[in-house]
Protein backbone atom coordinates (compact mmCIF):
# COMPACT_ATOMS: atom_id res chain seq x y z
CA UNK A 1 0.00 0.00 0.00
CA UNK A 2 0.87 3.31 -0.72
CA UNK A 3 1.23 5.98 1.64
CA UNK A 4 0.45 9.43 1.49
CA UNK A 5 2.81 12.08 2.17
CA UNK A 6 1.14 15.33 3.72
CA UNK A 7 2.11 17.87 1.52
CA UNK A 8 0.79 21.43 1.01
CA UNK A 9 -1.18 21.97 -1.77
CA UNK A 10 0.37 24.19 -4.22
CA UNK A 11 -1.64 26.20 -6.85
CA UNK A 12 0.46 27.03 -9.93
CA UNK A 13 -0.22 31.03 -10.42
CA UNK A 14 0.28 30.44 -14.21
CA UNK A 15 -2.90 28.36 -14.23
CA UNK A 16 -4.62 30.62 -12.20
CA UNK A 17 -5.39 32.95 -15.44
CA UNK A 18 -6.36 30.36 -17.03
CA UNK A 19 -8.66 28.88 -14.63
CA UNK A 20 -10.63 32.54 -13.93
CA UNK A 21 -10.76 32.62 -17.51
CA UNK A 22 -12.47 29.90 -18.53
CA UNK A 23 -14.67 29.87 -15.06
CA UNK A 24 -15.56 33.71 -14.68
CA UNK A 25 -15.04 35.36 -17.58
CA UNK A 26 -17.92 34.08 -20.11
CA UNK A 27 -19.78 35.44 -17.55
CA UNK A 28 -18.01 38.53 -16.55
CA UNK A 29 -18.15 39.34 -20.39
CA UNK A 30 -21.96 38.89 -20.68
CA UNK A 31 -22.75 41.21 -17.65
CA UNK A 32 -19.54 43.49 -18.76
CA UNK A 33 -21.90 43.96 -22.02
CA UNK A 34 -24.96 45.01 -19.61
CA UNK A 35 -22.97 47.26 -17.98
CA UNK A 36 -24.51 50.67 -19.91
CA UNK A 37 -28.56 48.82 -19.62
CA UNK A 38 -27.75 48.26 -15.83
CA UNK A 39 -26.83 51.50 -15.08
CA UNK A 40 -29.88 53.16 -16.87
CA UNK A 41 -31.63 50.92 -14.87
CA UNK A 42 -30.32 51.92 -11.49
CA UNK A 43 -30.74 55.48 -12.38
CA UNK A 44 -34.44 55.45 -13.48
CA UNK A 45 -34.70 53.75 -9.85
CA UNK A 46 -32.77 56.72 -8.30
CA UNK A 47 -34.88 59.06 -9.93
CA UNK A 48 -38.15 57.60 -8.73
CA UNK A 49 -37.85 56.31 -4.91
CA UNK A 50 -40.54 54.63 -3.30
CA UNK A 51 -40.55 54.45 0.60
CA UNK A 52 -41.46 50.75 2.53
CA UNK A 53 -44.12 48.62 0.94
CA UNK A 54 -45.50 51.31 -1.66
CA UNK A 55 -43.21 50.25 -3.93
CA UNK A 56 -45.74 49.77 -6.81
CA UNK A 57 -43.81 51.55 -9.81
CA UNK A 58 -40.67 49.30 -8.87
CA UNK A 59 -42.26 46.76 -8.68
CA UNK A 60 -43.59 46.90 -12.48
CA UNK A 61 -40.44 48.16 -13.51
CA UNK A 62 -38.99 44.84 -12.52
CA UNK A 63 -41.68 42.70 -13.32
CA UNK A 64 -41.37 43.93 -16.74
CA UNK A 65 -37.97 43.26 -16.64
CA UNK A 66 -37.99 39.95 -15.75
CA UNK A 67 -40.66 39.45 -18.13
CA UNK A 68 -38.64 40.29 -20.77
CA UNK A 69 -35.82 38.30 -19.50
CA UNK A 70 -37.83 35.14 -20.44
CA UNK A 71 -38.03 34.03 -16.64
CA UNK A 72 -39.95 31.16 -16.20
CA UNK A 73 -42.42 32.18 -13.38
CA UNK A 74 -43.12 36.05 -12.67
CA UNK A 75 -45.09 36.44 -9.66
CA UNK A 76 -46.25 39.67 -8.48
CA UNK A 77 -47.94 41.28 -5.08
CA UNK A 78 -45.69 39.03 -2.29
CA UNK A 79 -45.86 40.41 0.78
CA UNK A 80 -47.81 43.62 -0.34
CA UNK A 81 -45.60 44.79 -3.57
CA UNK A 82 -42.83 42.41 -3.77
CA UNK A 83 -41.74 40.32 -6.92
CA UNK A 84 -40.04 37.21 -7.42
CA UNK A 85 -39.15 35.45 -10.87
CA UNK A 86 -38.07 31.98 -11.32
CA UNK A 87 -35.45 30.77 -13.31
CA UNK A 88 -34.79 27.13 -14.08
CA UNK A 89 -31.12 25.92 -15.57
CA UNK A 90 -30.48 24.00 -18.55
CA UNK A 91 -29.82 20.89 -16.38
CA UNK A 92 -31.69 19.21 -13.29
CA UNK A 93 -30.39 19.10 -9.56
CA UNK A 94 -30.96 16.67 -7.38
CA UNK A 95 -33.79 17.00 -5.13
CA UNK A 96 -34.91 19.88 -7.21
CA UNK A 97 -32.30 22.32 -5.61
CA UNK A 98 -32.05 25.92 -6.07
CA UNK A 99 -30.94 29.27 -4.56
CA UNK A 100 -32.60 32.67 -4.18
CA UNK A 101 -30.55 36.09 -4.61
CA UNK A 102 -32.44 38.69 -2.59
CA UNK A 103 -32.90 42.75 -3.66
CA UNK A 104 -34.81 45.16 -1.58
CA UNK A 105 -36.55 48.09 -3.72
CA UNK A 106 -37.74 51.08 -0.99
CA UNK A 107 -35.82 53.70 -1.02
CA UNK A 108 -35.35 56.48 2.41
CA UNK A 109 -37.57 59.60 3.67
CA UNK A 110 -34.68 61.65 2.79
CA UNK A 111 -34.59 65.07 0.45
CA UNK A 112 -31.82 64.48 -2.32
CA UNK A 113 -29.12 67.17 -2.63
CA UNK A 114 -26.88 65.75 -4.81
CA UNK A 115 -27.18 67.83 -7.44
CA UNK A 116 -26.49 64.72 -9.63
CA UNK A 117 -28.33 64.44 -13.31
CA UNK A 118 -30.22 61.17 -12.34
CA UNK A 119 -31.27 62.92 -8.68
CA UNK A 120 -34.41 61.80 -7.53
CA UNK A 121 -37.66 63.24 -8.62
CA UNK A 122 -39.60 62.93 -5.64
CA UNK A 123 -39.01 65.49 -3.10
CA UNK A 124 -38.44 64.00 0.05
CA UNK A 125 -37.39 60.68 -0.94
CA UNK A 126 -34.08 59.01 -2.22
CA UNK A 127 -32.05 56.17 -2.70
CA UNK A 128 -29.47 56.95 -0.17
CA UNK A 129 -29.16 53.23 1.07
CA UNK A 130 -28.08 51.70 -2.49
CA UNK A 131 -31.69 49.48 -2.73
CA UNK A 132 -31.63 51.10 -6.32
CA UNK A 133 -28.11 49.54 -6.82
CA UNK A 134 -29.09 46.43 -5.59
CA UNK A 135 -31.97 46.09 -7.77
CA UNK A 136 -30.23 47.31 -10.85
CA UNK A 137 -27.32 44.38 -10.18
CA UNK A 138 -30.44 41.42 -9.38
CA UNK A 139 -31.95 42.75 -12.83
CA UNK A 140 -28.47 42.74 -14.48
CA UNK A 141 -28.29 39.05 -12.77
CA UNK A 142 -31.05 38.07 -13.77
CA UNK A 143 -30.72 39.01 -17.22
CA UNK A 144 -27.66 36.76 -17.42
CA UNK A 145 -28.83 33.50 -15.85
CA UNK A 146 -32.22 33.69 -17.89
CA UNK A 147 -29.79 34.30 -21.13
CA UNK A 148 -27.51 31.86 -20.98
CA UNK A 149 -29.08 28.98 -18.21
CA UNK A 150 -26.11 27.16 -17.67
CA UNK A 151 -26.26 25.78 -14.30
CA UNK A 152 -28.55 23.05 -12.36
CA UNK A 153 -31.48 23.34 -10.54
CA UNK A 154 -33.44 26.64 -10.20
CA UNK A 155 -32.34 30.78 -9.58
CA UNK A 156 -35.29 32.59 -7.40
CA UNK A 157 -34.68 36.31 -7.67
CA UNK A 158 -36.75 37.64 -4.82
CA UNK A 159 -37.55 41.74 -5.18
CA UNK A 160 -38.54 42.82 -1.25
CA UNK A 161 -40.41 45.61 -1.22
CA UNK A 162 -39.00 46.68 2.49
Amino acid sequence: MKKLVNRPYRFSSDLLPKFLAKVFMPVNARIAESHAEISLWRRHLHQHPELLYDVEGTAAFVAEKLGDFGCDDVATGIGRTGVVGVIHGSRPAAGGRGIALRADMDALPIVEETGAAYASLTRGKMHACGHDGHTAMLLGAGKALAATRDFAGSVVLVFQPA
